[in-house]
Formats: C-alpha cells, structure tokens, sequence
C-alpha cells in the first residue's frame, strides 16, 4: 500500500505538472500541421485520435493516439522518478485531466481514453494487455471506437485489484468514472442507434 507522505506542495506540484504534460493537444497540433485544419470543426468535434482518424490520415490519427498515450505515460515516469509512487499517482491524474480541460482550449479537449492508456502503461504495464484486449474485441465485434473503450474502463480497475494493485485501481476507479461520464453522449447515441462506427468521416 501507498503511505501518503508527500507534502501539500509537492501534492500540488505533481498534480500541476501531470495536467500541464496531458493539457499539450496533440491532435489539433498535428492537423494543423499537416494542413488539415481544426479537427474540432469536424465530426464530434474531439481532438482526439478517433476523431482525427476522421480526416481519412490514418498515419496521423496513430500518431495522435501515441502522443497522447505517452504524455501521460512520461508524467508518471517522471514524477516516480523524481518524488516516488504517490507523486506518481496524482500526476497521472493531472495527466487524466489535462487531456479532458486543457487550459489552452478554454477547458474543452478529449474524452482521454489514449491519456488514460499512457498512464495505467506507467504504473501497471501489464494491465495494459487487459485494456487492448476488450478494446480490440469490442471494437471487433460492434465497430464502435465508444463502446470499446467504455467496457475496457470498467475492466482496468476489476484486473487491477485481482492483480494486487489496490492502490492503482483505487486511481483508475476514478479515472473510469470520469471517463464514462465523458461518453454520456455517445452512450446516449449508441442507446439510439445513432452512434457513428469506427472508420465513419461524418
């Protein structure tokens, strides 16, 4: 188990620097430089790499899911590294939650599923296995980019406390309630039938 030790400043510090690593918007950045323009006037407006697949770039729809992956992954390493577990945990959260209200956006940026992936692949990397596995399948089956990351939300936090890991799936219990609430729109849409599929541009 975690011994919350850290000081209300350092608490602070790593929360501040987490959300500063997962605010950078990786998918409006890399539209734009490949001249597609603002990725929020197409789609669902996300800056996300689901909706950045919408462009038809493929290339850069990747792109865009490994550099949101790996800015919350680069914050929980360096936090551990700097200032142990505990830091390391609040980071990924500022990370989580950079992505989600990017101060640079006025607080509008993604859903955060690639952000959450780059964070549990600092803390809990083999976990990371149980996310792509139900991802994979559920997108398989159903096409739906939405759906899949949703039942891998609920999956993360039930692997990783059978894995002995209480103090991170307490983390990723949150983060999966966020993520969720997130989707509230595309559950309503995927209730309804409206939901667009993986590989849709509209």
């Amino acid at each position: 188990m975690i011994q919350w030790t850290l000081s209300a400043p350092m608490m602070l510090g790593s929360l501040l620097f987490g959300y500063l690593c997962g605010s950078i918007p990786f998918g409006l950045i890399l539209t734009r430089m490949a001249g597609l323009g603002d990725v929020r006037k197409i789609g669902s407006g996300n800056i996300g790499a689901t909706n950045v697949l919408r462009t038809g770039n493929k290339k850069l729809a990747a792109a865009t899911l490994l550099a949101d992956a790996l800015k919350g992954t680069v914050a929980v390493l360096v936090a551990r590294q700097v200032l142990g577990m505990e830091a390391a945990l609040i980071a990924g959260l500022g990370a989580f939650l950079g992505h989600l209200y990017p101060v640079w956006l006025k607080f509008k940026g993604g859903k955060g599923v690639a952000t959450y992936l780059g964070v549990l692949l600092g803390l809990a990397p083999l976990i990371v296995l149980v996310f792509a596995a139900v991802w994979l399948g559920m997108a398989k089956l159903f096409r739906y980019s939405s759906l899949a990351a949703l039942a891998a939300a609920v999956a993360v936090p039930v692997a990783l406390y059978l894995y002995g890991r209480p103090e991170v799936g307490s983390l990723f219990v949150v983060m999966s309630l966020i993520t969720i609430l997130k989707h509230h729109e595309n559950i309503r849409r995927l209730i309804s039938g409206t939901e667009s599929r993986i590989g849709d541009k509209g």
